[in-house]
């Protein structure tokens, strides 16, 4: 990644209703960095997983608020260099060596869902994933224990400009205007209780709708209900729907949909069927911890169940890729 300088910024938010395009005249250049890329950046976090706080302090710290060069003339926001895959439009940039390769984007915003995609297929980086979305602060030593940055003060430097300008706010799902005047703390709503559900799998599974303010928060989404389990957003398919249909209304990929479904291609999709908007977790929701397989059971079907990804059901029980489960078979869920 791109070397970096220290930004000292000496702002606060403050949580209104309302979209990043205020009145520049009042803000700084940093403000508004943080009014114009918030949006996208909790669009990717829904999208992704990766917190809006980290892609946000990310993007500041390595664009210099989208004043450095590599902004400015490629768009790339993040310092992500070419490496071997990349097919897309190149610049060639001095940076830990002369003339190194950068990618170069034909908008910022495509820059942010690379940013995105860099990290959640990269091997290195699927660690973090394991992490709350809210824990900013392992977030940032894990991206430097990745190998993100060269910089030895980098997780540092985030996580001054996550508190500095209180860019956990978005981790929340927050949309806010920022501004140079003193924060004002977003109102705290009670809870309401849970709708009542469609059956479900199992009730110790708590799958639940989302909440109003998780609904209003996918705002590309709304005309279905949406569920969570696990912690992992999720919808029940129905008659006439295909992967393809459902990831284009959800602003995916389809290939992105697939993967979080852990399938090679467009299968034939019943309704009915769970579909993952997100990355499934490495085990399953506390207290949930076996599963005794019933006759016909698959381990595929049980990652889809408790929303655990399948390369880790075969890790946390020690079992080999051949292994066909026999009912009565016991199917531990969560790490001992």
């Amino acid at each position: 990644m791109r070397r970096t300088a220290t930004f000292i910024f000496f702002v606060t938010l403050s949580l209104l209703a309302g979209s990043a395009g205020a009145e520049k005249s009042d803000k700084s250049p940093q403000l508004e960095y943080i009014s114009r890329f918030s949006g996208i950046a909790v669009s990717e976090m829904y999208r992704s997983g990766v917190p809006a706080s980290i892609t946000l302090a990310q993007g500041l710290l390595e664009s210099g608020y989208g004043k450095s060069e590599l902004a400015v003339k490629s768009n790339n926001h993040f310092g992500i260099k070419c490496h071997n895959s990349w097919t897309g439009a190149k610049v060639y940039h001095d940076d830990d060596a002369k003339g190194e390769c950068f990618r170069k984007y034909d908008d910022p915003e495509d820059s942010y869902r690379d940013h995105s995609d860099f990290l959640r297929y990269r091997d290195r980086y699927k660690f973090l994933f394991d992490y709350k979305v809210t824990d900013y602060k392992a977030w940032a030593y894990g991206l430097k224990k990745a190998g993100y940055a060269t910089d030895p003060s980098y997780p540092e430097k985030l996580i001054r400009l996550i508190e500095e300008y209180e860019l956990h706010v978005y981790d929340a799902g927050n949309k806010v205007v920022v501004t140079e005047e003193k924060a004002v703390k977003p109102k705290v709503h009670k809870k309401k209780k849970p709708e009542v559900l469609p059956p479900s799998p199992s009730q110790a599974e708590q799958v639940k709708p989302l909440t109003p303010k998780q609904k209003e928060e996918f705002s590309f989404v709304l005309s279905r209900q949406m569920y969570s389990l696990n912690g992992v957003p999720f919808v029940y398919s129905v008659e006439g729907e295909t992967y393809e249909s459902i990831a284009a209304s959800h602003h995916l990929f389809l290939r992105e949909l697939l993967k979080f479904n852990e399938l090679d291609s467009s299968v034939e999709l019943k309704p009915g069927t769970v579909v993952y908007l997100q990355r499934k977790k490495s085990q399953a929701a506390a207290g949930v911890d076996k599963h005794v397989v019933n006759e016909g059971e698959t381990l595929k079907e049980l990652s889809q169940r408790y929303a655990v990804r399948l390369s880790r059901l075969y890790k946390i029980n020690g079992l080999e890729e051949e292994y066909v489960p026999s009912e009565g078979d016991i199917i531990r869920l969560r790490k001992k």
